[in-house]
């Protein structure tokens, strides 16, 4: 019997001890899970800020610094000793990990001061010439700091950071909670990356990329045909007017509903052509029966066209009851054979750029319920080897929630013969003559301006191009606005311009100041403000100081204006 009860004994034991075990093990998992809320308040110029402030956890040795919604988050592991960085998104999870030994290194000083009643001392970092004061304690039994970077000690709580003397976040209550569980740590699920890797992650992150054109050839052929098949599809490249012009239909983005900020980012290289063109982004509304993109398809003759004093005839360059020109959304400047002539004119100590680069905002020009765009190029050139371009539109959330601006968009002028190719004239009516275009501005509409975008041609000494000339703009009679476009800084773009001519002065071509552009770049409008000018039925006019022919030779001018507003 003896034998039975030590036999049961022995079967028993390591059931009691798992029993044991768990006992144990239930207040140190409880302990675990506990977590510590330190919430923060922002204070910038001695005024509280409203908002929630900034919250950060401690649980199991590790501070959480960002919400759980966020596709970026940051925590601070005082298991590892490093700060880690994870971003998920559609793409996956990444992660990015910093030692603390290589975070900047607090300066310790003679400062004090009670937070939460919470004796702290006081240290500075330098970081982007910025002053960062932080003032801790390693007596909370809690470590944590609301910024990444930032931490004065491995056993530190920063209760106050102070940024240049003015912005300030300081810790507003420390609160063990019970209730509350910490946030998913996926430490182990990301994959890991350089620093460097993860800010480009991390940018790309923020903003929805549009691409329109990748390795597009914009060039002169004068056999292609024009596209057949019936009605012009979503999503594919079409090239007319002899491949000086290329249209895509693109999706915009749902992020658009919302409102924000875009960008057109283009890229553009020679593939053969050394000179600087005349470049235009641009997008067509489908508003009106006659349109750019169905002269594009049918020809430069079914455009409406007026003619000057001289008897010259003009296709397509001001808006009618039937015709709405084409929206300018950027105006750009090839270079002098970026790329292609890099290897074929070497200089010492001239290190030549692989492409222009031209990056602008758009936003006042993109109406609110767009779905769908057509997008195109055009580039001026009677080169077979041409061009290439790379476009994308981006598009920027707002900084804010906030309800979206419903943009109105009315072009009234468009200069720039982006049917070149076709047999569209150019814009050189204004020695003799005047752009006059009717509009109207209904009730709905406030803070009206007008875009206007201007560069003078005329490539010979005393042409345009190299002679300054007063623009003026007229409404019912008035003057709003007059400007002699000039651009003195072409010197500065020199090394994107390999196939620029040098003379024995030493200048280069591409040096030379010009009437509102230079090459490899790009000219922004100018923002006219009509506030004033009274809803209803106007005229405009846009006069230009025009030079007179040389020979065979002579000047014209590219002016675009878009009215803009906004709906009440």
């Amino acid at each position: 019997m003896q034998n039975n009860i030590l036999n049961r004994g022995n079967r028993l034991f390591p059931v009691l001890l798992l029993i044991l075990t768990f006992m144990i093990a239930i207040p140190g998992q409880a302990q675990q899970n506990q977590v510590t809320k330190i919430k923060y308040q922002s204070v910038i110029n001695g005024k509280i800020s409203e908002g929630p402030g900034v919250t950060v956890l401690f649980s199991d040795n590790v501070a959480y610094l960002s919400d759980s919604k966020n596709k970026i988050r940051d925590f601070i592991d005082y298991n590892r000793n490093q700060t880690v960085t994870i971003l998920s998104d559609e793409n996956g999870s990444f992660k990015t990990l910093t030692p603390f030994g290589q975070l900047a290194q607090p300066v310790a000083g003679e400062k004090a001061d009670t937070i939460l009643d919470y004796t702290c001392k006081y240290a500075v970092v330098t970081s982007f010439s910025n002053k960062i004061e932080l003032w801790y304690t390693d007596k909370a039994g809690v470590k944590a700091s609301p910024y990444l970077g930032y931490l004065p000690g491995e056993n530190s709580l920063v209760l106050r950071v102070t940024i240049n003397g003015n912005r300030t976040l300081e810790a507003v209550s420390v609160e063990k909670t019970e209730s509350e569980q910490a946030p998913a740590y996926p430490f182990d699920k990301a994959t890991e990356v350089t620093a460097a890797e993860m800010e480009e992650l991390k940018i790309k992150s923020r903003y929805t990329r549009v691409p329109v054109f990748e390795n597009q050839t914009v060039n002169f052929e004068p056999d292609l045909a024009l596209p057949t098949g019936g009605e012009l599809k979503t999503g594919e490249v079409y090239r007319f007017s002899k491949g000086s012009v290329v249209m895509k239909k693109v999706k915009m983005p749902e992020s658009w509903k919302k409102g924000g900020q875009i960008f057109a980012q283009l890229t553009c290289w020679s593939e053969g052509d050394a000179y600087d063109r005349t470049g235009s982004v641009f997008i067509i509304p489908e508003t009106h029966k006659t349109t750019m993109l169905s002269a594009l398809q049918k020809g430069v003759e079914i455009l409406p066209s007026f003619t000057d004093k001289t008897g010259q005839n003009y296709q397509g360059f001001a808006a009618t009851e039937a015709f709405e020109p084409p929206v300018e959304i950027m105006r750009f400047f090839t270079s002098f054979g970026a790329r292609y002539f890099n290897s074929r004119r070497v200089i010492n100590n001239y290190n030549w750029k692989d492409a222009a680069f031209y990056n602008h905002e758009i936003t006042p020009l993109i109406p609110i319920d767009a779905t769908e765009l057509w997008v195109g190029v055009f580039i001026g050139n009677y080169d077979k080897g041409g061009h290439k371009v790379n476009l994308q539109l981006n598009f920027y959330p707002s900084f804010e929630e906030e309800k979206p601006v419903q943009n109105w968009i009315n072009p009234l002028f468009h200069t720039v013969n982006i049917m070149e190719m076709s047999g569209q004239n150019y814009g050189r009516f204004f020695k003799t003559d005047t752009l006059k275009v009717a509009f109207s501005v209904p009730d709905s509409i406030s803070d009206l301006q007008l875009f206007y975008t201007t560069t003078g041609h005329g490539g010979w000494g005393t042409g345009d191009e190299f002679v300054p000339k007063l623009n003026r703009i007229l409404i019912d009679g008035k003057q709003v606005f007059e400007v002699v476009p000039w651009r003195t800084d072409c010197a500065t773009y020199r090394l994107v311009n390999p196939a620029s001519g040098n003379f024995a002065t030493g200048l280069s071509s591409s040096d030379l100041s010009r009437s509102n552009w230079c090459p490899g770049t790009l000219t922004p409008p100018y923002f006219i403000p009509l506030r004033n000018l009274e809803p209803g039925y106007h005229r405009i006019e846009v006069i230009i100081d025009q030079g007179a022919d040389e020979g065979g030779s002579f000047s014209h001018w590219s002016v675009s204006g878009i009215l803009t507003g906004i709906r009440k």
